[in-house]
């Protein structure tokens, strides 16, 4: 008990015991002692009463009248109620304060947000934007069912994904010309968060880039051709002198030939939302040919072997998953030293799908750079892929054909230890092999 409180309620019972005194003196006097003393009692029992009655009355009547400077019980009672309240005031105003503060920065965001009630998939509140964006009203829209409120867009089964739904890119209620990307967030057990935000201005620079990057790489084509039919005009052997600078022209000209071949790929892939056509791939011969090829570029350099324990095929494209493939497997040779050893491996996944590996013993990749393989142009080290020859698209064509495959690329690596790259499959898109196919050649190297 503070001092002050523990005071206050001495001098209440110092008060008590001499009024009690004082009232059996007069008692003995009078010869009345215990008459006065019931009604002393009474009185002061009464008196107490009356004290709480008041303490009551002043809680339910919420007045806010300031407490006595004396020194009773009561009073102190009287004082801590005030203080209370005053620290119970300035908290409530203080968290209007930050609520006010709260609405105005969500009322000036230009994304719509709006809470939703988790099971019933209520509105439960929307700022300023979900009028702009969705055509919600307040306070019509207050408590109305969310999906019913926007339709005719498809948020139902996207909806019902809860925490594992994906963000959704899908037209405006308000503007079918307008595109929206939706996310949701669950922020408690029992609301959700909606966030809605208009996309269409970045969707229509990003597909200007594309088509800047497609026209601009079409248009190279023809002066790229003419510059090789020159340079193959020369013959070396009439001018020595010129030996080592037309090797260098012809290989700076291959290269750049190959940049503008892999964005006009680039280009295309980004522009398709599925796959045109769908065939049965032989994973068997696919392997031996990535198996052909990359003894090919090796040069009789690096031990190359195959593995299929998966013993499937695969559907998609065949042209798009070789060329995928293929840019795991040079990128395999280039980046391993003369004498190291590169596995193409056809295994199979725990969930019913499959994996297609590349793994190398070459010099690594730090954990920093793995998040960032797959943009277009990012190198680990720009000396050593421009001496290998590397265009710093291959693992970006790569990522977007298998997007189109519904498949998803997964890198691990370890500095000084090699790298793997794994192409994973669902099973959807794994078929049992066909008898026909050609079988896969085990564990065959070349060293």
């Amino acid at each position: 008990m503070p001092p002050r409180s523990r005071s206050a309620w001495l001098r209440t019972l110092g008060l008590l015991f001499l009024i009690l005194a004082v009232a059996t003196a007069v008692g003995v006097l009078v010869d009345r002692l215990f008459p006065i003393l019931t009604v002393t009692a009474l009185g002061i029992l009464g008196w107490h009463y009356w004290r709480l009655r008041q303490v009551l009355v002043r809680l339910t009547a919420r007045q806010r009248l300031a407490p006595s400077n004396s020194d009773g019980v009561w009073n102190e009672l009287d004082r801590l109620l005030y203080r209370t309240q005053a620290e119970m005031r300035g908290r409530k105003r203080r968290l209007m304060e930050m609520l006010r503060a709260y609405r105005a920065a969500a009322a000036a965001l230009p994304d719509a947000i709006i809470v939703v009630e988790r099971n019933s998939q209520r509105i439960q509140w929307f700022n300023e934007a979900g009028t702009r964006l969705l055509g919600l009203r307040y306070p019509d829209d207050i408590g109305a069912s969310l999906v019913h409120r926007l339709q005719p867009m498809p948020l139902a089964h996207w909806m019902a994904a809860g925490r594992n739904a994906e963000p959704l890119e899908t037209f405006s209620p308000l503007n079918p010309g307008a595109t929206l990307s939706l996310r949701l967030i669950p922020y408690s057990d029992q609301l959700w968060l909606l966030v809605a935000r208009d996309v269409s201005r970045l969707l229509q620079l990003e597909q200007m880039r594309r088509d800047f990057v497609a026209n601009v790489s079409h248009e190279l084509r023809t002066p790229l051709t003419v510059i090789h039919g020159y340079l193959d005009m020369f013959d070396p052997d009439e001018h020595p002198e010129w030996a080592s600078m037309l090797s260098e022209m012809q290989r700076q000209s291959h290269r750049m030939t190959q940049l503008v071949e892999d964005l006009l790929t680039l280009s295309r892939l980004e522009s398709q939302d599925e796959l045109a056509t769908e065939e049965h791939i032989s994973m068997a011969s696919m392997l031996n040919t990535l198996r052909r090829e990359a003894l090919a570029l090796s040069q009789d350099k690096h031990h190359v072997s195959i593995e299929d324990t998966a013993g499937v095929d695969l559907i998609g494209s065949g042209k798009e998953l070789h060329s995928a493939f293929s840019n795991l497997v040079s990128n395999a040779i280039r980046y391993t030293p003369a004498g190291g050893h590169i596995r193409i491996a056809l295994t199979p996944d725990p969930d019913g799908g499959a994996a297609l590996s590349v793994i190398d013993s070459g010099y690594g990749i730090p954990a920093q750079h793995l998040p960032r393989l797959t943009e277009r142009f990012y190198r680990v080290s720009t000396s050593r892929s421009r001496e290998s020859g590397g265009t710093g698209l291959g693992l970006a064509i790569v990522k977007h054909v298998l997007q189109l495959h519904q498949a998803r690329l997964e890198i691990t690596s370890d500095v000084g230890q090699g790298s793997t790259f794994a192409c994973h499959f669902v099973a959807a898109r794994v078929r049992s092999r066909r008898t026909s196919s050609v079988p896969a050649e085990h564990s065959e190297d070349l060293a």
